[in-house]
C-alpha cells in the first residue's frame, strides 16, 4: 500500500479533528504536504505541474488565524487539497496538460467547483499532472513526465489517467484530497491503480463552469481521496451543499448488491483483479449483504452506440478544431489522432447516438431498479508498467481495457465510486459500486458501509 507522511491524517474527518482540538495547525498540514511535493525522491516533481507554495502557506495561517478567532468558515478550513489542471483559477493559465496551451491567457474566474472549495477553507497546493486534454485511462503525459503509480515503482507502473497526478498526490500524502475530472472513468481508474478512492457523480451535480471540457455529454466532476467518506465531504461541497460531513454507514447487512453476468465488464479481467474481486464481494457476503447475478444485456448495446466514433471525439472536436488548425504539431500525437476522429462524425450519427443513449439509460434503469447498488471491477488490469505503451497497438489496447467498465457509467450518468479491495502487499486493484442517476447521497452511505466491511 503507498506510504504515507506520518505528520498526516488520513482522513479529513480526523484532520479536522485534529485542527479543532489544537493537535495540528493548517500551517502544519500545509507544509507537510509541500515537503512531500519537494522531496526529491518521491513523484512530485511529475504528479504537479504546478505548486502554489507561497499562496497555499498564506492561505494556512490565514485559516489558523480565524479557527484561533473561532471565525474558521468551516471544519474542513485548513486542510491541503490539489486541483488538476483542467480548473480555471482566476489569474492563472489553464493548460490542462498540454503544451498547446502554452500561451493560454490567465483565467479572469475560478471554477465555481474550486471556489465553493476556497470558501470553505481548504488550502490549495497546486495543480496536478493530467493526460494531455485529458483524453486517455492511462495517465501518461509526454509533456510533464508521467507520475508513478505508487505500487512497485522499481518496475514504474501507469498511475492511471486522465487524473494521474490527482490520484499520485494523495496516495503519497501531497494532500487529503484532490479534484479530478471524470469523462470516461478519469477519477475512478487513477484511484484504483494507486490504491485510494475516486468519485464519479451524477454529472449534472457539479458545475463544468470554469473547467476545459472533453465531453459536455459526458462530463463529471469528482473527487479523489483516502476514504469514500472524505470524498463525500468534497463531493459535497462542490454540489452546492451549505453543510458538508461524512455520511452514516448503511448496515451491509441487508443490501441487495448486483453483479452483471455474461458482460464485457469481466471479459479479459486478470486473474489478480478477479482474485481481489471474489473476496470483496465473499466479504460483503458474510457480512450479510444479498448478492445476486443478473442479466443487463443493453450494456452490449454501448459499443455498438458507439460505434460511429462516441460523444468524446466528436465533442472534443468541436472544442479543439480551432486551436488543431494553429498548434497541432504541439500535441501529443496520440491525443490529437483520437481527437481528429471526431470530424468524421456526421450530425445525423451524432443525433442517433443521443436517441441509443436516452434508450439505453432507461432500459438499464429497469434492470436495475431492485439493487442498492452495482458491482464490478473498477478496472480488467492492475498497474501495467509504463513500458508496456510505449508502441501505439499496446498504448491504445492497454488504454481501452482501463476504461472500458468505467465509461460504460459515464455513458449511462450513474454515479460511481472505485474503492479499495486489495490485500496489503498486493496490486492495487478497484472494486466499483454504481448507484443510481441522482443517487449520490444513498450511494455514499452504502461506500461507507462497503468499506468498513471490507477493512474488517
Amino acid at each position: 500500500m503507498p506510504h504515507r507522511a506520518a505528520s498526516f491524517a488520513p482522513t479529513l474527518s480526523q484532520a479536522a479533528q485534529d485542527l479543532a482540538t489544537g493537535r495540528t495547525t493548517a500551517l502544519a498540514l500545509t507544509e507537510a504536504a509541500l515537503a512531500r511535493i519537494a522531496d526529491p525522491t518521491g513523484e512530485g516533481a511529475r504528479a504537479f505541474v504546478a505548486v502554489q507554495a507561497e499562496q497555499a502557506l498564506a492561505t494556512a495561517r490565514a485559516m489558523d488565524s480565524l479557527r484561533a478567532a473561532g471565525r474558521a468558515p468551516s471544519p474542513w478550513a485548513g486542510i491541503p487539497i490539489s486541483i488538476k489542471d483542467l480548473f480555471d483559477q482566476q489569474g492563472v493559465p489553464t493548460r490542462a496538460g498540454a503544451a498547446a496551451l502554452d500561451d493560454a491567457a490567465p483565467a479572469t474566474a475560478t471554477a465555481p467547483a474550486v471556489a465553493r472549495l476556497e470558501r470553505a477553507g481548504f488550502v490549495v497546493l497546486g495543480r496536478t499532472n493530467m493526460v494531455e486534454f485529458a483524453f486517455s485511462g492511462l495517465g501518461v503525459n509526454p509533456h510533464h513526465g508521467t507520475p508513478l503509480s505508487p505500487w512497485d515503482r522499481a518496475t514504474g507502473r501507469l498511475p492511471g489517467g486522465s487524473s494521474s497526478g490527482a490520484a499520485v498526490a494523495v496516495a503519497e500524502g501531497m494532500g487529503l484530497g484532490a479534484l479530478g475530472s471524470d469523462t470516461g472513468g478519469s477519477c475512478r481508474v487513477p484511484a484504483a491503480l494507486c490504491g485510494i478512492v475516486g468519485y464519479k457523480p451524477t454529472a449534472k451535480r457539479v458545475p463544468l463552469e470554469g473547467v476545459l471540457p472533453l465531453s459536455f455529454s459526458l462530463d463529471s466532476i469528482g473527487p479523489l481521496a483516502n476514504t469514500a467518506g472524505c470524498c463525500a465531504v468534497l463531493h459535497a461541497l462542490m454540489a452546492g451543499a451549505g453543510h458538508a460531513a461524512p455520511p452514516p454507514a448503511r448496515p451491509v447487512a441487508g443490501l441487495r448488491l448486483g453483479i452483471p453476468e455474461d458482460t464485457f465488464l469481466f471479459e479479459g479481467v486478470e486473474p489478480a483483479v478477479l482474485a481481489a474481486f471474489d473476496r470483496a464481494v465473499a466479504r460483503l457476503e458474510q457480512a450479510g449483504a444479498r448478492i445476486e447475478r443478473f442479466a443487463l444485456p443493453e450494456l452490449a448495446e454501448i459499443p455498438r452506440a458507439n460505434a460511429t466514433g462516441g460523444f468524446a471525439a466528436v465533442e472534443a472536436y468541436a472544442w479543439h478544431r480551432a486551436l488543431l488548425a494553429r498548434a497541432a504539431d504541439r500535441y501529443d500525437p496520440r491525443i490529437r489522432a483520437r481527437i481528429q476522429r471526431g470530424a468524421a462524425m456526421s450530425a445525423a450519427d451524432y443525433i442517433a447516438l443521443q436517441q441509443d443513449r436516452a434508450r439505453i439509460i432507461a432500459a438499464t434503469a429497469a434492470r436495475t431498479a431492485p439493487y442498492d447498488a452495482v458491482l464490478c471491477p473498477t478496472t480488467a488490469l492492475t498497474p501495467p508498467a509504463l513500458s508496456e505503451v510505449a508502441e501505439e497497438a499496446e498504448y491504445n489496447r492497454i488504454n481501452l481495457l482501463l476504461l472500458r467498465n468505467t465509461a460504460a457509467f459515464n455513458f449511462l450518468d450513474r454515479c460511481s465510486i472505485s474503492l479499495p479491495c486489495h490485500a496489503p502487499g498486493e496490486a492495487p486493484v478497484g472494486l466499483m459500486l454504481t448507484g443510481a442517476h441522482d443517487g449520490d447521497a444513498a450511494l455514499f452511505a452504502i461506500a461507507v458501509a462497503v468499506e468498513a466491511a471490507l477493512a474488517a
